[in-house]
């Protein structure tokens, strides 16, 4: 065969409400280190980087993911040694399939036809040269224009997925032809399909070349497909960031891949679509109860994580963040701590902690969207302490990195540098700061932190006033565009 071109996609804009509180709006599942040193974005990108063999060469990752997340993403594509990616930036949710689309119009650009591989951020697996042999696998079918879907052989009667209904393999083949997809069934029927095993769980891994997508989605949903070119053609970059045309973007029809298109190509003669089975061990840790499932467990069943103590308990998991947690004579359930907030919830019932987030949701909490620690481009902030008229924080500054030039309205701060050297503009003045020093900010006096070193500058911020909001703040010069 010739050789083929492969362009990795990843989909990197959920939510992931149901790994709550770990997985924030503004730091969803994707983003998390759930196990080992890598999140599970990291481990996507890695392994896609792995398929390249005789025959193959792979591209450097499209990222399609929120504009809210952009510098997470940045910040963790930076720790892996990996070719620059594209960052495609999504101003709004619009589902899979203008996401999907947005990547191969980018691959398309001077008239290229890779092979598409596009996988959720958000999976894990643990048989690694398994998954890397299947998708080599999909990936030599769909040079050849088809279709490819990763389909896993069932476990357990799973309601939580969508299913995949086989026929067999014609030819000789390592793949299977799809008869249908099916919807996400009941207890009974996931039974069924169990005990059939011509049915697969539904991966949400395509592989397709570009081309072929394209013209898929012309043929069954054109006006996604002009809409999103419309987007497409609006675009700009901004270093590593590709914006589609906002206004554009926004008009665009929300759906899945799997609605838009997969679903009618079995009822089409017009496209292949072919399954690889995959068994490597796959999790889309949907909810706690499948983190569990993958997690390392003692010889009573119970999977923990930080600082720990378990004690007469069975098949359950403990996750601690940020202190000890302690559990005695549970079966079946899930504790997760973190610094502002505690799960615990049956193992059974895990599906069920998005409604926890919509219950903050509708009373205006933060707690769905922030974690205590909130990252930015330039570092984070931990909320230590808060009462009437102050608040402490702990804020990291990376090196070379620094806050805006603001002013606030209604409160004044004192830093104290805990790490590290710290540049401080305040008003006219321009001073430097080492270990154990501090300075003084007035209320309504211009102001801006940076680190001018090579290592992580740390202080503490004492805030003092009568309104401590994050939105008492006027921008007046910012690196990372947020004034305008």
């Amino acid at each position: 065969m010739s050789h083929i071109t492969v362009q990795p996609v990843i989909m990197a804009g959920g939510s992931g409400t149901r790994l709550w509180p770990l997985s924030r709006a503004h730091y969803p599942k994707q983003f998390l280190v759930l196990q080992g040193n890598r999140s599970l974005f990291q481990q996507a990108a890695t392994r896609l980087a792995a398929l390249a063999t005789e025959g193959l060469s792979i591209a450097a990752p499209s990222v399609v993911g929120n504009e809210e997340h952009r510098f997470l993403i940045l910040d963790q594509l930076r720790e892996l040694a990996l070719p620059p990616a594209t960052v495609l930036l999504e101003p709004m949710g619009r589902n899979t399939a203008p996401a999907m689309t947005l990547a191969a119009l980018q691959a398309s650009t001077g008239g290229a036809d890779p092979v598409l591989v596009v996988t959720p951020a958000d999976q894990t697996v643990t048989d690694e040269p398994a998954f890397t042999a299947a998708l080599q696998e999909a990936v030599r079918e769909a040079a050849n224009g088809a279709f490819v879907i990763l389909g896993v052989a069932p476990d357990r009667p799973e309601t939580g997925f969508g299913y995949i209904r086989t026929n067999a393999p014609t030819g000789g083949s390592q793949t299977l032809g799809v008869a249908r997809f099916v919807e996400k069934p009941d207890a009974a029927t996931a039974q069924r399909y169990l005990a059939e095993g011509s049915y697969f769980w539904n991966s949400g891994m395509f592989v397709v070349r570009a081309s072929v997508w394209l013209k898929a989605l012309e043929r069954f949903r054109p006006d996604i497909a002009t809409a999103t070119r419309s987007a497409w053609a609006a675009h700009t970059v901004d270093a590593s960031f590709v914006r589609p045309g906002k206004a554009e973007f926004a008009a665009i029809p929300s759906e899945s891949v799997d609605y838009a298109v997969m679903e009618k190509c079995p009822e089409s003669s017009e496209f292949t679509i072919r399954m690889v089975p995959l068994s490597a061990g796959w999790s889309d840790l949907g909810a706690w109860d499948a983190v569990w499932q993958v997690s390392d467990k003692d010889a009573h069943g119970n999977a923990t994580v930080g600082d720990t103590i378990v004690r007469d308990s069975h098949n359950t998991l403990v996750h601690a963040t940020s202190r000890l947690v302690g559990v005695v004579g549970l079966s079946n359930v899930v504790v997760v701590e973190t610094p502002d907030a505690v799960l615990v919830v049956d193992r059974s019932r895990s599906q069920d902690v998005k409604h926890i987030v919509s219950e903050l949701q509708g009373s205006g909490r933060s707690e769905h969207t922030l974690h205590r620690q909130v990252h930015r481009p330039w570092g984070w902030y931990d909320s230590v302490d808060a009462g009437p008229r102050f608040q402490v924080k702990r804020i990291m500054v990376k090196p070379g990195a620094s806050l805006s030039l603001q002013m606030h309205h209604h409160r004044a701060e004192h830093w104290i540098v805990v790490s590290g050297t710290a540049e401080v503009t305040c008003g006219d003045r321009k001073i430097l700061l080492g270990e154990n020093q501090s300075t003084y900010i007035p209320l309504g006096e211009t102001h801006r932190l940076a680190n001018p070193g090579k290592v992580p500058l740390e202080i503490i911020e004492v805030q003092s006033g009568s309104y401590l909001g994050e939105d008492d703040i006027v921008r007046f010069e910012d690196t990372y565009d947020r004034h305008k």
